[in-house]
Protein backbone atom coordinates (compact mmCIF):
# COMPACT_ATOMS: atom_id res chain seq x y z
CA UNK A 1 0.00 0.00 0.00
CA UNK A 2 2.98 2.41 0.98
CA UNK A 3 4.32 1.69 -2.18
CA UNK A 4 1.16 2.43 -4.39
CA UNK A 5 0.31 5.84 -2.72
CA UNK A 6 3.79 7.34 -2.51
CA UNK A 7 4.11 6.05 -6.07
CA UNK A 8 0.45 7.76 -6.83
CA UNK A 9 0.47 10.72 -5.04
CA UNK A 10 3.91 11.79 -7.09
CA UNK A 11 2.34 10.91 -10.10
CA UNK A 12 -0.92 12.98 -9.17
CA UNK A 13 1.10 16.00 -8.78
CA UNK A 14 2.16 16.09 -12.22
CA UNK A 15 -0.75 14.82 -13.59
CA UNK A 16 -2.89 18.34 -11.23
CA UNK A 17 -0.77 20.77 -12.82
CA UNK A 18 -0.82 19.67 -16.21
CA UNK A 19 -5.04 19.59 -15.84
CA UNK A 20 -5.20 22.08 -13.90
CA UNK A 21 -3.96 24.45 -16.32
CA UNK A 22 -6.18 23.24 -18.86
CA UNK A 23 -9.34 24.01 -16.35
CA UNK A 24 -7.93 27.52 -16.13
CA UNK A 25 -7.41 27.62 -19.62
CA UNK A 26 -11.51 26.87 -19.58
CA UNK A 27 -12.34 29.52 -16.80
CA UNK A 28 -10.32 32.39 -19.07
CA UNK A 29 -12.29 31.64 -22.12
CA UNK A 30 -15.56 31.33 -20.10
CA UNK A 31 -14.65 34.99 -19.16
CA UNK A 32 -14.90 36.41 -22.60
CA UNK A 33 -18.77 35.73 -22.11
CA UNK A 34 -18.97 33.79 -25.92
CA UNK A 35 -20.89 30.60 -25.69
CA UNK A 36 -19.09 29.71 -29.29
CA UNK A 37 -15.89 29.88 -27.81
CA UNK A 38 -16.86 27.42 -24.89
CA UNK A 39 -18.75 24.97 -26.88
CA UNK A 40 -15.75 25.30 -29.57
CA UNK A 41 -12.69 23.86 -26.92
CA UNK A 42 -15.47 21.29 -26.38
CA UNK A 43 -15.48 20.26 -29.77
CA UNK A 44 -12.13 20.38 -30.47
CA UNK A 45 -11.17 18.44 -27.00
CA UNK A 46 -13.63 15.86 -28.14
CA UNK A 47 -10.89 15.50 -31.63
CA UNK A 48 -7.84 16.02 -29.55
CA UNK A 49 -8.76 13.24 -27.34
CA UNK A 50 -8.77 11.08 -30.18
CA UNK A 51 -5.26 12.02 -31.29
CA UNK A 52 -4.14 11.44 -27.46
CA UNK A 53 -5.73 8.14 -27.12
CA UNK A 54 -3.54 7.27 -30.36
CA UNK A 55 -0.14 8.69 -29.10
CA UNK A 56 -1.02 7.35 -25.29
CA UNK A 57 -1.31 3.56 -27.10
CA UNK A 58 2.67 3.99 -28.88
CA UNK A 59 3.48 4.98 -25.14
CA UNK A 60 2.00 2.51 -23.56
CA UNK A 61 3.78 -0.30 -26.06
CA UNK A 62 6.70 1.52 -25.55
CA UNK A 63 6.96 1.70 -21.69
CA UNK A 64 5.74 -2.15 -21.11
CA UNK A 65 7.90 -3.19 -23.83
CA UNK A 66 11.05 -1.45 -22.31
CA UNK A 67 10.03 -2.12 -18.32
CA UNK A 68 10.24 -6.15 -18.84
CA UNK A 69 13.68 -5.87 -20.41
CA UNK A 70 14.76 -3.33 -17.67
CA UNK A 71 13.02 -5.68 -15.04
CA UNK A 72 15.27 -8.09 -16.80
CA UNK A 73 18.24 -6.63 -16.65
CA UNK A 74 18.65 -5.95 -20.26
CA UNK A 75 19.36 -2.37 -20.53
CA UNK A 76 20.95 -1.67 -23.41
CA UNK A 77 18.04 -4.45 -25.77
CA UNK A 78 15.26 -1.40 -23.68
CA UNK A 79 17.51 1.59 -25.15
CA UNK A 80 17.20 -0.07 -28.46
CA UNK A 81 13.77 -0.13 -28.43
CA UNK A 82 13.37 2.95 -27.27
CA UNK A 83 15.30 4.24 -30.23
CA UNK A 84 13.54 2.45 -32.79
CA UNK A 85 9.73 2.98 -30.78
CA UNK A 86 10.45 6.98 -30.73
CA UNK A 87 11.45 7.32 -34.94
CA UNK A 88 8.13 5.55 -35.27
CA UNK A 89 6.12 7.27 -32.73
CA UNK A 90 7.67 10.28 -34.56
CA UNK A 91 6.25 9.44 -38.02
CA UNK A 92 2.66 8.31 -36.80
CA UNK A 93 2.00 11.14 -34.61
CA UNK A 94 3.08 13.47 -37.40
CA UNK A 95 0.92 11.91 -39.94
CA UNK A 96 -2.23 11.85 -38.12
CA UNK A 97 -1.74 15.62 -36.95
CA UNK A 98 -1.46 16.71 -40.35
CA UNK A 99 -4.89 14.74 -41.48
CA UNK A 100 -6.48 15.56 -38.74
CA UNK A 101 -6.13 19.04 -39.29
CA UNK A 102 -6.27 19.08 -43.02
CA UNK A 103 -9.92 16.69 -42.32
CA UNK A 104 -10.82 19.27 -39.12
CA UNK A 105 -13.73 21.10 -40.85
CA UNK A 106 -15.78 18.24 -41.54
CA UNK A 107 -14.90 16.07 -38.35
CA UNK A 108 -15.88 18.86 -36.04
CA UNK A 109 -19.32 18.65 -38.25
CA UNK A 110 -19.71 15.31 -37.85
CA UNK A 111 -19.62 15.62 -34.09
CA UNK A 112 -22.28 18.20 -33.74
CA UNK A 113 -20.32 21.81 -34.28
CA UNK A 114 -22.29 24.47 -36.24
CA UNK A 115 -21.85 28.29 -36.97
CA UNK A 116 -19.30 30.19 -35.35
CA UNK A 117 -18.25 27.18 -32.84
CA UNK A 118 -17.54 25.25 -36.08
CA UNK A 119 -15.10 27.85 -37.50
CA UNK A 120 -13.33 28.61 -34.20
CA UNK A 121 -12.78 25.14 -33.13
CA UNK A 122 -11.68 24.40 -36.66
CA UNK A 123 -8.85 27.35 -36.65
CA UNK A 124 -7.88 25.68 -33.23
CA UNK A 125 -7.22 22.47 -34.63
CA UNK A 126 -5.34 23.91 -37.19
CA UNK A 127 -2.80 25.54 -34.85
CA UNK A 128 -2.22 22.61 -32.69
CA UNK A 129 -2.65 19.22 -34.39
CA UNK A 130 0.22 19.41 -36.69
CA UNK A 131 2.02 19.20 -33.57
CA UNK A 132 1.28 16.22 -32.19
CA UNK A 133 4.53 15.31 -32.26
CA UNK A 134 5.58 16.88 -29.84
CA UNK A 135 3.04 15.95 -26.89
CA UNK A 136 4.41 12.08 -28.27
CA UNK A 137 7.71 12.47 -27.85
CA UNK A 138 7.35 14.71 -24.46
CA UNK A 139 4.94 11.31 -23.15
CA UNK A 140 7.31 8.54 -24.09
CA UNK A 141 10.19 10.40 -22.95
CA UNK A 142 7.99 10.91 -20.00
CA UNK A 143 7.82 7.28 -19.85
CA UNK A 144 11.15 5.96 -20.32
CA UNK A 145 11.91 8.36 -17.00
CA UNK A 146 9.44 6.44 -15.34
CA UNK A 147 10.58 2.77 -16.19
CA UNK A 148 14.10 3.45 -14.76
CA UNK A 149 12.56 5.29 -11.00
CA UNK A 150 13.19 8.82 -11.82
CA UNK A 151 9.35 9.64 -10.62
CA UNK A 152 10.82 13.30 -9.78
CA UNK A 153 12.75 13.68 -12.73
CA UNK A 154 9.52 12.98 -15.01
CA UNK A 155 7.12 14.71 -12.50
CA UNK A 156 9.20 17.92 -13.08
CA UNK A 157 8.63 17.30 -16.98
CA UNK A 158 5.08 17.83 -16.83
CA UNK A 159 5.59 20.74 -14.23
CA UNK A 160 7.55 22.76 -16.62
CA UNK A 161 4.83 22.38 -18.98
CA UNK A 162 2.17 23.19 -17.15
CA UNK A 163 3.93 26.23 -15.59
CA UNK A 164 4.65 27.16 -19.21
CA UNK A 165 1.60 26.99 -20.12
CA UNK A 166 0.13 28.84 -17.05
CA UNK A 167 2.14 31.82 -17.71
CA UNK A 168 1.03 32.14 -21.50
CA UNK A 169 -2.63 31.24 -21.37
CA UNK A 170 -3.17 34.17 -20.01
CA UNK A 171 -0.98 36.68 -21.75
CA UNK A 172 -2.08 34.55 -25.41
CA UNK A 173 -5.75 35.35 -24.42
CA UNK A 174 -6.01 38.41 -22.82
CA UNK A 175 -2.60 40.32 -22.66
CA UNK A 176 -2.59 39.64 -26.95
CA UNK A 177 -6.74 39.35 -27.25
CA UNK A 178 -5.91 36.21 -28.99
CA UNK A 179 -8.78 34.62 -27.50
CA UNK A 180 -8.91 30.93 -28.60
CA UNK A 181 -6.37 30.82 -31.02
CA UNK A 182 -3.89 32.39 -28.21
CA UNK A 183 -4.60 29.64 -26.01
CA UNK A 184 -3.74 26.98 -28.96
CA UNK A 185 -0.71 29.42 -29.35
CA UNK A 186 0.64 28.31 -26.15
CA UNK A 187 -0.61 24.42 -25.98
CA UNK A 188 1.85 24.53 -28.99
CA UNK A 189 4.61 26.39 -26.94
CA UNK A 190 3.82 24.38 -23.81
CA UNK A 191 3.94 20.59 -25.76
CA UNK A 192 7.65 22.42 -27.24
CA UNK A 193 9.10 22.57 -23.73
CA UNK A 194 7.73 19.00 -22.49
CA UNK A 195 9.32 17.30 -25.47
CA UNK A 196 12.74 19.04 -25.15
CA UNK A 197 12.93 18.31 -21.49
CA UNK A 198 11.50 14.52 -21.75
CA UNK A 199 14.07 14.28 -24.44
CA UNK A 200 17.15 15.68 -22.38
CA UNK A 201 15.67 13.72 -19.14
CA UNK A 202 15.52 10.12 -21.18
CA UNK A 203 18.99 10.91 -22.55
CA UNK A 204 20.43 11.59 -19.31
CA UNK A 205 19.46 8.30 -17.80
CA UNK A 206 20.99 6.21 -21.29
CA UNK A 207 17.72 5.38 -22.57
CA UNK A 208 17.98 5.81 -26.15
CA UNK A 209 20.35 4.37 -28.36
CA UNK A 210 21.53 5.64 -31.67
CA UNK A 211 19.17 4.61 -34.28
CA UNK A 212 20.21 1.45 -35.94
CA UNK A 213 17.90 1.17 -39.05
CA UNK A 214 17.92 -2.82 -39.16
CA UNK A 215 15.88 -2.76 -36.17
CA UNK A 216 13.32 0.02 -36.23
CA UNK A 217 11.20 -2.35 -38.33
CA UNK A 218 11.39 -5.66 -36.09
CA UNK A 219 11.31 -3.36 -32.73
CA UNK A 220 8.04 -1.67 -34.38
CA UNK A 221 6.71 -5.03 -34.41
CA UNK A 222 7.74 -6.28 -30.80
CA UNK A 223 6.36 -3.27 -29.27
CA UNK A 224 3.39 -2.88 -31.80
CA UNK A 225 1.82 -6.34 -30.14
CA UNK A 226 1.24 -4.04 -27.00
CA UNK A 227 0.42 -0.31 -28.61
CA UNK A 228 -2.14 -2.17 -30.79
CA UNK A 229 -4.40 -3.17 -27.99
CA UNK A 230 -3.63 -0.33 -25.87
CA UNK A 231 -4.42 1.91 -28.61
CA UNK A 232 -8.07 0.17 -29.51
CA UNK A 233 -8.21 0.05 -25.67
CA UNK A 234 -8.01 3.60 -25.37
CA UNK A 235 -9.92 5.00 -28.68
CA UNK A 236 -12.79 3.92 -26.45
CA UNK A 237 -12.87 6.42 -24.26
CA UNK A 238 -12.49 9.60 -26.56
CA UNK A 239 -14.73 7.71 -28.93
CA UNK A 240 -17.61 7.74 -26.51
CA UNK A 241 -17.14 11.51 -25.33
CA UNK A 242 -17.28 12.52 -29.11
CA UNK A 243 -21.00 10.43 -28.88
CA UNK A 244 -22.03 12.50 -25.41
CA UNK A 245 -20.41 15.88 -27.01
CA UNK A 246 -22.45 15.41 -30.02
CA UNK A 247 -25.77 14.57 -28.08
CA UNK A 248 -25.29 17.33 -25.69
CA UNK A 249 -25.03 19.62 -28.95
CA UNK A 250 -28.58 18.95 -30.12
CA UNK A 251 -29.19 21.15 -27.00
CA UNK A 252 -27.49 24.43 -28.22
CA UNK A 253 -24.21 25.81 -27.34
CA UNK A 254 -24.40 26.21 -23.41
CA UNK A 255 -24.76 22.32 -23.11
CA UNK A 256 -22.05 21.95 -25.10
CA UNK A 257 -20.03 24.18 -22.94
CA UNK A 258 -21.21 22.99 -19.52
CA UNK A 259 -19.79 19.19 -20.76
CA UNK A 260 -16.79 20.74 -21.82
CA UNK A 261 -16.36 22.79 -18.03
CA UNK A 262 -17.17 19.08 -16.25
CA UNK A 263 -14.44 17.15 -18.85
CA UNK A 264 -12.35 19.91 -17.68
CA UNK A 265 -12.15 19.42 -14.16
CA UNK A 266 -12.75 15.56 -13.83
CA UNK A 267 -8.65 15.10 -14.51
CA UNK A 268 -8.05 17.34 -11.89
CA UNK A 269 -10.32 16.24 -9.18
CA UNK A 270 -9.04 12.53 -9.70
CA UNK A 271 -5.71 13.32 -10.90
CA UNK A 272 -5.23 10.65 -7.53
CA UNK A 273 -6.94 7.95 -9.67
CA UNK A 274 -5.57 8.58 -12.80
CA UNK A 275 -2.11 8.70 -11.50
CA UNK A 276 -3.08 5.26 -9.55
CA UNK A 277 -4.18 3.66 -12.34
CA UNK A 278 -0.85 4.58 -14.08
CA UNK A 279 1.10 4.05 -11.56
CA UNK A 280 0.31 0.26 -10.59
CA UNK A 281 1.39 -0.81 -14.50
CA UNK A 282 4.96 -0.88 -13.69
CA UNK A 283 4.48 -2.14 -10.05
CA UNK A 284 2.50 -5.45 -11.62
CA UNK A 285 5.08 -5.67 -14.87
CA UNK A 286 8.23 -5.70 -12.54
CA UNK A 287 6.37 -8.30 -10.14
CA UNK A 288 4.81 -10.36 -12.66
CA UNK A 289 8.92 -10.68 -14.19
CA UNK A 290 10.24 -11.33 -10.64
CA UNK A 291 7.40 -14.03 -10.58
CA UNK A 292 6.03 -12.44 -7.16
CA UNK A 293 2.39 -13.33 -8.38
CA UNK A 294 0.55 -12.38 -4.42
CA UNK A 295 2.65 -8.71 -4.74
CA UNK A 296 0.34 -8.39 -7.86
CA UNK A 297 -3.22 -9.21 -6.27
CA UNK A 298 -2.07 -6.74 -3.21
CA UNK A 299 -1.33 -4.19 -5.66
CA UNK A 300 -5.09 -4.31 -7.15
CA UNK A 301 -6.61 -4.57 -3.45
CA UNK A 302 -4.74 -1.44 -2.37
CA UNK A 303 -5.43 0.52 -5.79
CA UNK A 304 -8.72 -0.04 -5.40
CA UNK A 305 -9.32 1.22 -1.94
CA UNK A 306 -7.16 4.35 -3.14
CA UNK A 307 -9.70 4.78 -5.85
CA UNK A 308 -12.89 4.58 -3.06
CA UNK A 309 -11.29 6.96 -0.83
CA UNK A 310 -10.40 9.69 -3.23
CA UNK A 311 -13.91 9.68 -5.41
CA UNK A 312 -15.73 9.81 -1.64
CA UNK A 313 -13.72 12.60 -0.87
CA UNK A 314 -13.83 14.77 -3.79
CA UNK A 315 -17.59 14.05 -3.89
CA UNK A 316 -18.08 15.38 -0.06
CA UNK A 317 -15.85 18.43 -1.03
CA UNK A 318 -17.04 19.73 -4.52
CA UNK A 319 -20.80 18.56 -3.44
CA UNK A 320 -20.55 22.00 -0.94
CA UNK A 321 -18.51 23.86 -3.41
CA UNK A 322 -20.72 23.59 -6.55
CA UNK A 323 -21.82 27.41 -6.47
CA UNK A 324 -18.23 28.36 -6.26
CA UNK A 325 -17.49 25.78 -9.70
CA UNK A 326 -20.48 27.39 -11.52
CA UNK A 327 -19.71 31.08 -10.74
CA UNK A 328 -15.47 30.23 -11.65
CA UNK A 329 -16.85 28.74 -14.99
CA UNK A 330 -19.15 31.83 -15.52
CA UNK A 331 -21.73 29.20 -16.26
CA UNK A 332 -25.31 29.55 -17.50
CA UNK A 333 -28.10 28.29 -18.28
CA UNK A 334 -27.74 24.61 -19.42
CA UNK A 335 -23.90 24.54 -18.64
CA UNK A 336 -24.84 25.64 -15.23
CA UNK A 337 -27.52 22.89 -14.71
CA UNK A 338 -24.77 20.30 -15.89
CA UNK A 339 -22.47 21.26 -13.64
CA UNK A 340 -24.84 20.90 -10.43
CA UNK A 341 -25.84 17.48 -11.09
CA UNK A 342 -22.04 16.59 -11.87
CA UNK A 343 -21.44 17.96 -8.55
CA UNK A 344 -24.21 16.84 -6.91
CA UNK A 345 -24.78 13.19 -7.63
CA UNK A 346 -23.11 12.02 -11.39
CA UNK A 347 -19.58 12.45 -9.68
CA UNK A 348 -20.15 9.05 -7.78
CA UNK A 349 -19.46 7.47 -10.75
CA UNK A 350 -16.38 8.32 -11.34
CA UNK A 351 -15.70 5.35 -8.61
CA UNK A 352 -16.85 2.74 -11.08
CA UNK A 353 -14.87 4.48 -13.87
CA UNK A 354 -11.71 4.36 -11.74
CA UNK A 355 -12.39 0.61 -11.05
CA UNK A 356 -12.04 0.34 -14.71
CA UNK A 357 -9.08 1.82 -14.95
CA UNK A 358 -7.65 -0.27 -12.23
CA UNK A 359 -9.05 -3.19 -13.58
CA UNK A 360 -7.58 -2.37 -16.95
CA UNK A 361 -4.03 -2.60 -15.84
CA UNK A 362 -4.53 -5.87 -14.42
CA UNK A 363 -6.27 -7.61 -17.31
CA UNK A 364 -2.92 -6.53 -19.40
CA UNK A 365 -0.71 -6.96 -16.44
CA UNK A 366 -2.12 -10.83 -16.01
CA UNK A 367 -2.07 -12.13 -19.98
CA UNK A 368 -5.87 -11.20 -20.86
CA UNK A 369 -5.22 -7.49 -22.67
CA UNK A 370 -8.55 -8.30 -24.79
CA UNK A 371 -10.28 -8.06 -21.70
CA UNK A 372 -9.55 -4.41 -20.73
CA UNK A 373 -10.45 -4.00 -24.59
CA UNK A 374 -13.66 -5.45 -24.59
CA UNK A 375 -14.21 -3.62 -21.00
CA UNK A 376 -13.47 -0.40 -22.67
CA UNK A 377 -15.28 -0.57 -26.02
CA UNK A 378 -18.68 -2.47 -24.19
CA UNK A 379 -18.72 1.19 -21.83
CA UNK A 380 -17.63 3.22 -25.16
CA UNK A 381 -20.58 1.34 -26.99
CA UNK A 382 -23.50 -0.60 -25.10
CA UNK A 383 -22.46 1.65 -21.81
CA UNK A 384 -22.51 4.79 -23.86
CA UNK A 385 -25.11 4.82 -27.03
CA UNK A 386 -28.60 3.09 -25.66
CA UNK A 387 -27.55 5.34 -21.90
CA UNK A 388 -26.89 8.10 -23.73
CA UNK A 389 -30.08 7.74 -26.28
CA UNK A 390 -32.29 6.85 -23.52
CA UNK A 391 -31.06 9.89 -21.44
CA UNK A 392 -31.51 12.69 -24.07
CA UNK A 393 -35.00 12.16 -24.25
CA UNK A 394 -35.13 14.02 -20.91
CA UNK A 395 -32.80 16.84 -21.82
CA UNK A 396 -29.08 17.41 -21.25
CA UNK A 397 -29.26 16.53 -17.48
CA UNK A 398 -30.41 13.13 -18.92
CA UNK A 399 -27.82 12.83 -21.29
CA UNK A 400 -25.55 13.08 -18.20
CA UNK A 401 -27.36 10.80 -16.34
CA UNK A 402 -27.20 8.35 -18.92
CA UNK A 403 -23.35 8.14 -19.68
CA UNK A 404 -22.70 7.94 -15.69
CA UNK A 405 -24.99 4.98 -15.62
CA UNK A 406 -23.31 3.34 -18.50
CA UNK A 407 -19.90 3.34 -16.48
CA UNK A 408 -21.29 2.22 -13.46
CA UNK A 409 -22.28 -1.14 -14.92
CA UNK A 410 -19.34 -1.73 -16.74
CA UNK A 411 -17.17 -0.52 -14.29
CA UNK A 412 -18.51 -3.06 -11.52
CA UNK A 413 -18.00 -5.81 -14.51
CA UNK A 414 -15.11 -5.06 -15.10
CA UNK A 415 -13.54 -4.62 -11.06
CA UNK A 416 -15.27 -8.32 -10.16
CA UNK A 417 -13.95 -9.59 -13.45
CA UNK A 418 -10.47 -8.66 -12.45
CA UNK A 419 -10.72 -10.11 -8.94
CA UNK A 420 -10.89 -13.37 -10.64
CA UNK A 421 -8.60 -13.37 -12.99
CA UNK A 422 -6.13 -12.59 -9.99
CA UNK A 423 -6.94 -15.65 -9.06
CA UNK A 424 -5.75 -17.37 -12.01
CA UNK A 425 -1.94 -16.68 -11.05
CA UNK A 426 -1.54 -19.46 -8.37
CA UNK A 427 -1.21 -21.76 -11.26
CA UNK A 428 1.46 -21.85 -13.41
CA UNK A 429 1.22 -19.83 -16.98
CA UNK A 430 2.79 -19.93 -20.19
CA UNK A 431 2.36 -15.90 -20.15
CA UNK A 432 4.18 -15.49 -17.01
CA UNK A 433 7.79 -17.05 -17.93
CA UNK A 434 10.11 -14.55 -18.41
CA UNK A 435 10.58 -14.04 -22.29
CA UNK A 436 13.82 -13.55 -24.31
CA UNK A 437 14.91 -10.58 -25.73
CA UNK A 438 12.13 -9.36 -28.47
CA UNK A 439 9.96 -11.72 -27.04
CA UNK A 440 7.24 -10.14 -25.18
CA UNK A 441 3.62 -11.60 -25.76
CA UNK A 442 0.72 -8.99 -25.97
CA UNK A 443 -0.89 -11.42 -23.47
CA UNK A 444 2.20 -10.24 -20.97
CA UNK A 445 2.29 -6.53 -20.55
CA UNK A 446 0.72 -3.84 -18.67
CA UNK A 447 -1.29 -1.16 -20.39
CA UNK A 448 -3.10 1.78 -18.36
CA UNK A 449 -5.83 3.82 -19.35
CA UNK A 450 -5.26 7.02 -21.23
CA UNK A 451 -5.77 9.51 -18.52
CA UNK A 452 -3.33 8.40 -16.68
CA UNK A 453 -0.52 8.52 -19.22
CA UNK A 454 1.63 11.17 -17.43
CA UNK A 455 1.71 9.28 -13.89
CA UNK A 456 5.00 8.68 -12.44
CA UNK A 457 6.81 5.84 -10.55
CA UNK A 458 8.27 5.81 -6.91
CA UNK A 459 11.08 8.48 -6.10
CA UNK A 460 12.07 7.36 -2.73
CA UNK A 461 13.98 4.65 -3.23
CA UNK A 462 18.03 4.46 -3.21
CA UNK A 463 19.89 5.83 -5.74
CA UNK A 464 20.96 2.66 -7.71
CA UNK A 465 18.90 -0.17 -9.68
CA UNK A 466 18.88 -3.18 -8.03
CA UNK A 467 17.67 -6.62 -8.78
CA UNK A 468 14.42 -8.06 -6.37
CA UNK A 469 15.62 -7.64 -2.80
CA UNK A 470 13.74 -11.14 -1.33
CA UNK A 471 13.82 -9.62 2.32
CA UNK A 472 11.51 -6.73 0.98
CA UNK A 473 7.66 -7.39 0.12
CA UNK A 474 7.52 -5.64 -3.91
CA UNK A 475 10.11 -5.64 -6.70
CA UNK A 476 11.15 -1.85 -6.18
CA UNK A 477 12.32 0.48 -9.05
CA UNK A 478 15.62 2.52 -8.14
CA UNK A 479 17.36 5.55 -9.41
Amino acid sequence: MRHVIVMAGTGAIGLMAVFAVDMLNMVYIGHLNDPALTAAIGFAGAVLGLQIAVSIGMTIGLSAATAREIGAGRHEEARHIASSSLIVTLVVALLLGLITSLAAHPVLHLFGAQGDALERATAYLHVVSPFLPLICVGMAASSLMRVVGDAKGSMHITLLGAVVAAVLDPLMIFGLHEGLTGAAISTVLSRLVVAAAGLRGALRHDMIARPDLSRILPDARHVAGVAMPAILTNLATPVAGAYVTGAMASFGLEAVGGQASIERMVPVLFSLVFALTGSVGPIMAQNLGAGQYDRVRETLTAALKLVMLSVGSTWVLLAALQDYVVAGFHAQGNAALLIHLFCSWTIGAFLFVGMLFVANAAFNNLGFPLYSTAFNWGRATLGTIPFVWFGSRFGPAGVQLGHAAGGIVFGSLAVITAFRVTRTLSSPCPAHVPAGPGEVPVSDVPTVSAEAAMAELDELEAPAFRETDRSEDHVKTDH
